[in-house]
């Protein structure tokens, strides 16, 4: 997990949080301030009267007084008094006489001491980091209302622009055909906005993907980050572009046949969260917080700490979920931190992941929520629980991410005790089903595999890893060639495909990477990025690679994958060592066999035999893959 980044966004998060919020003071609510909510509200702003008027809504249970503060009541406290439900959970207000085409900027003014912004606002502006996004990113940004008041401001407006949806038929791939691309907008383009993403599109279909995970969009605290610091779940991060960018991103990868997974944290929040600062002792949450645990129930947490088994926590979360699905199109979330999503004290990793009844009913309850509306939409959990409990999950068909990052690293810098990735494979977490384990060699969390090649690989005679680059990209060929040969969908981390090599600590664990572009034109990078887009292909259009009968051994210097799917066999075979090795494989047939990387061969018996240069590999099949 992203530890050490969380660790230090605590620091902001205290010093930024808010000022303690007097939950416990002031007077009743006084009886003529107390309504029903009337009929049309919502959370949030809900806009009547064809714009020109809204019932502005905010959910605070124990409150003792709340206005809203606008751009339209001159940011008096006094203007726009909201009334309390009869339960005492909900303040509501109606507004009148607003121009429907123009923004306003808005506030909760709670108890007398406290300003926080809308927590369903779709529009935020933040005095501290605006400044720092120009207008080719995010073309005419409101003006902050400086003097007028402080803190993070909501925006309201009742006829925005509504983006045309141009591709409205458009067919997810298959899940166990998944490969998807994970991607953080800030460092894959120097521009950092969803339309230089997109001007990048040709180079990703020329890949093969068919799926982008985008690291965290929504708003988080400052601008340069990766994303896992949320503050306001509502509202797409400026610093990438706006909202109906970010919709044409979408449209767009959807016209060329890729779908779009977001990347959701909903396990914690941080102190520029109003959610967060409604109820905060200045340290941590107070204990009348409909939201959040005072203190984190488990050793992975970061920020300020969701209690999903509360309703409020559920409802908002579900609220969250439905916004992206129906307003933005996406196709799946890819959950972050899923194992946190319980009240279930742990103090160490096997006690928070031991099978937990309650984590798995709060996940079957969102999933059960989330086909409600999509039945067919991809539900992906960074969960690294016992098996038992994934298991559970997969069957009520979730996806789960499989870390072979380790494993997989040993085998490319050629150090054999531990390089056996075989987890990769579905059986051996007890699934049924090869669709429900999304298996990576690399994601946004761990170490870059050539980084470790060309630092620490294994070197024999003139057979050298380390320090070598050309030796250790194709040693990244070697392992792409065995993982897209697991049946079950697939990952790869931003420029994983071109052997990126930067260490990532460079400029802070978090911190910005240089964008490496250039790697394209260096003719052994490119030779990667063709092996790649080789066999992700031949896992797409090979339904062998999708096969339930595998046999196979990862142990040692001679890998190999075998699968079987009607007359058609294939076998995956690759030295990982740094010196020659016999091959001796049991193909199961004799006769003439495919080479999809080199020439055929031709077998007497069923046995393949033969001496493996370090690093050679071949993918034969008995029918030529297409």
């Amino acid at each position: 997990m992203k530890k050490l980044f969380y660790l230090l966004l605590l620091v902001t998060a205290f010093n930024t949080a808010c000022k303690k919020s007097s939950t416990d003071a002031g007077a009743e609510v006084p009886v003529s301030n107390v309504a029903d909510l009337p009929a049309g509200a919502k959370d949030g702003v809900a806009f009547i009267n064809n714009g020109t008027s809204a019932i502005i809504t905010l959910y605070a249970p124990g409150k003792k007084s709340v206005s809203l503060i606008s751009d339209f009541n001159n940011w008096s406290a006094t203007t726009s008094v909201m009334k309390n439900t009869p339960d005492g959970n909900t303040w509501w207000v109606q507004v009148d006489n607003l121009n429907p085409a123009t923004e306003y900027a808005y506030q909760f003014y709670i108890d007398g001491t406290l300003k926080v912004a809308d927590p369903y606002c779709e529009k935020v502006l933040d005095p501290d980091n605006d400044q720092y996004i120009s207008s080719t990113v995010y073309p005419g940004l409101k003006a902050y209302p400086t003097g007028k008041t402080t803190g993070i401001v909501s925006i309201m407006q009742a006829n925005q622009t509504v983006y045309t949806w141009k591709n409205s038929s458009f067919s997810r791939p298959e899940k166990n055909n998944l490969v998807i691309y994970e991607l953080l907008i800030r460092d894959f383009t120097t521009e950092h906005t969803y339309a230089s993403t997109l001007a990048k599109l040709d180079y990703l279909i020329g890949l093969g993907i068919n799926a982008i995970e985008l690291m965290p969009v929504n708003e988080f605290e400052g601008n340069s980050s990766w994303g896992y610091n949320p503050s306001f779940y509502f509202a797409p991060d400026k610093y990438y572009g706006t909202k109906t960018a970010l919709q044409n991103f979408i449209d767009e990868c959807h016209g060329r046949g890729i779908a779009v997974i977001m990347d959701m944290v909903l396990n914690h929040s941080f102190g520029q969260s109003p959610m967060v600062q409604l109820y905060f002792d200045g340290t941590k949450p107070t204990a009348s917080s409909p939201w959040f645990n005072v203190d984190a129930k488990h050793p992975y947490n970061v920020g300020f700490d969701f209690n999903h088994e509360s309703t409020a926590t559920k409802k908002f979360s579900k609220d969250v979920m439905k916004f992206w699905m129906q307003q933005y199109r996406i196709d799946g979330f890819r959950f972050d931190l899923s194992k946190g999503f319980t009240q279930k004290v742990s103090t160490d990793d096997a006690t928070m992941s031991a099978y937990d009844a309650s984590r798995v009913a709060i996940w079957k309850d969102y999933n059960s929520y989330i086909k409600s509306i999509d039945p067919n939409f991809y539900v992906i959990l960074e969960h690294f629980a016992d098996a038992s409990e994934e298991k559970v999950l997969a069957e009520d068909g979730m996806m789960l991410w499989n870390d072979m990052n380790y494993n997989m690293n040993e085998s490319t810098m050629g150090w054999l005790d531990n390089s056996n990735f075989q987890w990769g494979f579905y059986a051996n977490h007890g699934f049924t089903k090869s669709e429900n384990l999304v298996g990576f060699g690399e994601s946004h969390d761990q170490e870059r595999l050539n980084f470790k090649n060309i630092n620490y690989g294994n070197a024999s005679g003139n057979y050298v890893i380390k320090g070598n680059l050309g030796t250790s990209l194709k040693r990244e060929a070697l392992i792409a060639a065995f993982l897209f040969a697991i049946p079950g969908p697939k990952m790869v981390w931003q420029f994983g495909e071109l052997g990126y090599d930067i260490n990532i600590d460079y400029n802070g664990r978090t911190g910005e990477k240089p964008v490496k572009w250039d790697y394209y034109s260096d003719p052994n990078r490119k030779a990667l990025y063709d092996a790649y887009a080789k066999f992700i292909r031949l896992k797409k259009n090979n339904p062998i690679f999708k096969s339930s009968s595998s046999t196979y051994n990862l142990a040692g210097g001679i890998k190999y994958i075998k699968l079987v799917e009607g007359t058609n066999t294939v076998v995956v075979v690759g030295n990982f060592d740094v010196v020659s090795q016999q091959a001796n494989i049991d193909f199961g047939t004799p006769g003439t066999w495919a080479d999809a990387v080199g020439n055929g061969i031709t077998m007497g018996s069923t046995f393949y035999t033969a001496t493996l240069a370090p690093g050679e590999y071949h993918v034969f099949s008995k029918t030529a893959l297409k």
